[in-house]
């Protein structure tokens, strides 16, 4: 069957594969190794109209049930939180939502300057003076940071702390894996959680590029010893990085201000929606040294004036990237970039200001110490699992015998509650755990739901 608009047309077909030097489509699949060949038709559906597919999508999409139909206390990386309409409205005008790259700064202005409002305000929340715009998420964030530290050290091992997400771990290992970084993994005191600082200054002894740790953890805890360990690695002679979830840094002090060199996070809950995971927004920012600028991976936009100062411009100052420099001087092979998730997150900043933006932090860190401890007086529950202060995210475990965390997810699902993540697998010395979260979204009966259905879930009394 000939479909409009698709070269499939056996003329059409055979003048392609002429032009590029091959008999037939099969050659151009010749380096897969012809065991894992599918020696079948695909078992496809017959071609249907617009409508009889509009139809099909629409019925298995009613299979979903999205968080906004329930109180939903997913975190773990991607967090709920209320966009501003016009915020969804600003981003989709046509010079922000078509700008895929600003590479001609002449007519790049309008999208050059909102990409250098967000690395002000980055700069802002984080302490420090350099922001690119932008990396794709946390996780590249962190892999493109400990590349750096080596880069800039010229030393071949990375920190982190155990307690640390096995989906960001497994990137930055990939990452790692192509020049040969050695990851180190520091653990942590069982009953506060906090970086066991006699481990990891018994690891600096060694050749270590960078020290790592994120604040609040994944684990939602707060690391309250930031200053000893911004110590320990600068006197071995690494850099101290630290990664955020932005919004917590309405409330805590700014990683710049306790000696970080470099700050990866999400940028995500800054104006994004979940969108079923995706996309997320990488932030990156570092210290004005120039060899740490330097290295930094991604772009830097800046301003000028023209010569007599009465008009300001706006271009992309700093490339490292092999698309504008040679491969072998490039920081990073980043090309696509979650631009337009950072003009969201500009938006987003400066229609909260300074004090909007603390008080989302108040609100997200209040719920959470509520909904601990209402959580904590079921009998069959405890939370949290550490001892620390935390920010709006916090650890949950089942102790009754024979109820598996997944087992109460479920009966709170069914109950219209979505229940936090599972952890059991990524840190099984924790036990039948979940990871909680709570932001603005969440009204105190939407928590005293979770409490009420959790409590009956466990047999026990909250």
């Amino acid at each position: 069957m000939v479909h409009h608009y698709i070269p499939n047309v056996q003329e059409i077909r055979e003048q392609m594969l002429g032009e590029i030097g091959v008999a037939n489509i099969d050659e151009l699949f010749a380096d897969i190794p012809p065991k894992i060949h599918l020696k079948r038709k695909l078992n496809l559906p017959a071609a249907m109209s617009e409508l009889e597919v509009k139809r099909h999508v629409k019925a298995m999409l009613s299979k979903n049930k999205p968080f906004t139909r329930m109180p939903s206390f997913l975190g773990g990386g991607v967090w709920p939180h209320h966009v501003p309409a016009h915020v969804r409205s600003l981003v989709q005008r046509a010079e922000f939502l078509t700008s895929y790259t600003p590479y001609q700064a002449e007519v790049s202005q309008g999208i050059l300057q909102a990409l250098f409002e967000y690395q002000s305000l980055i700069c802002e929340l984080t302490g420090l003076e350099v922001t690119n715009a932008s990396m794709y998420d946390w996780a590249t964030a962190l892999g493109e940071a400990a590349l750096m530290c080596a880069r800039v050290t010229r030393r071949r091992k990375f920190i982190v702390p155990e307690l640390i997400s096995r989906e960001r771990l497994s990137v930055l290992r990939n990452y790692a894996s192509g020049p040969a970084l050695k990851i180190v993994g520091v653990g942590y005191d069982s009953h506060t959680g906090q970086l066991d600082l006699d481990q990891l200054r018994k690891e600096l002894a060694e050749d270590i590029a960078g020290v790592y740790i994120e604040n609040p953890s994944y684990l939602g805890f707060l690391e309250t010893q930031v200053d000893e360990i911004a110590d320990a690695a600068h006197r071995a002679g690494a850099l101290f990085v630290v990664g955020v979830n932005p919004v917590s840094l309405g409330l805590l002090k700014a990683p710049g201000d306790y000696g970080a060199d470099i700050v990866v996070g999400e940028g995500q809950p800054l104006g994004n929606q979940v969108n079923f995971g995706g996309p997320a927004l990488g932030i990156f920012a570092c210290s004005s040294e120039e060899k740490l600028i330097r290295q930094l991976p991604g772009r830097l936009v800046g301003m000028t004036t023209t010569l007599d100062g009465k008009l300001r411009g706006f271009t992309m100052a700093l490339q490292t990237r092999e698309q504008h420099i040679r491969r072998e001087r490039a920081t990073s092979n980043i090309c696509s970039n979650e631009a337009l998730c950072a003009v969201s997150a500009a938006i987003y900043l400066t229609s909260l200001g300074p004090r909007g933006f603390r008080e989302l932090a108040e609100i997200c860190a209040a719920n959470a110490s509520y909904a601990m401890k209402r959580l904590d007086a079921i009998r069959g529950l405890e939370t949290p699992l550490f001892s620390s202060p935390h920010f709006n995210e916090f650890t949950l475990r089942c102790t009754k015998p024979k109820l598996t965390i997944e087992k109460l997810n479920a009966r709170l699902l069914k109950q219209g509650v979505q229940g936090g993540k599972p952890i059991r697998g990524e840190f099984p010395k924790l036990g039948e755990a979940s990871l909680l979260c709570t932001t603005e979204l969440h009204t105190k009966e939407d928590i005293d739901r979770l409490v009420e259905v959790a409590a009956q879930a466990v047999g026990g009394k909250g």
